[in-house]
């Protein structure tokens, strides 16, 4: 197989194949960041599919379509972080740093916190 007929031809027209151990890294990383869109998805249709089996409020809905884009937005990244990633190694240039990682982690502590005050908000509610 040539270059030519590798794709994306806008990684792979560019410089020389890197050490594959490292071009591998790179696609290791990549499908993490893919496995955790999917959960973040699968969570999402999870909580839609609770909402929908009882009479639960509104807000587990929208954390559940927050969830499901977040996921989409984080598989977009995914590839294109690896497509730049790529192209660096291919061109003995310094890989970029993930940028996802600090909106993914303050995402996640967000939707924790809300969750959690939720859940204390209904134990308090049904108490008393």
């Amino acid at each position: 197989m040539t270059d030519d007929d590798r794709r994306p031809r806008s990684v792979y027209s560019v410089g020389e194949d890197p050490d594959p151990q490292v071009s591998l890294a790179n696609e290791r990383t990549a499908l993490s960041w893919m496995r955790t869109a999917l959960a973040l998805v699968a969570a999402g249709v999870a909580l839609a599919t609770l909402v929908s089996f009882g009479d639960l409020p509104a807000l587990l809905l929208i954390i559940a379509a927050v969830s499901s884009l977040a996921g989409a937005v984080l598989a977009g990244w995914a590839l294109a972080h690896w497509r730049t990633a790529e192209r660096a190694l291919r061109l003995g240039k310094p890989i970029p740093k993930p940028s996802a990682l600090p909106w993914l982690t303050v995402g996640t502590v967000a939707v924790a916190l809300l969750l959690a005050a939720f859940v204390a908000f209904e134990a308090i509610e049904r108490a008393g």
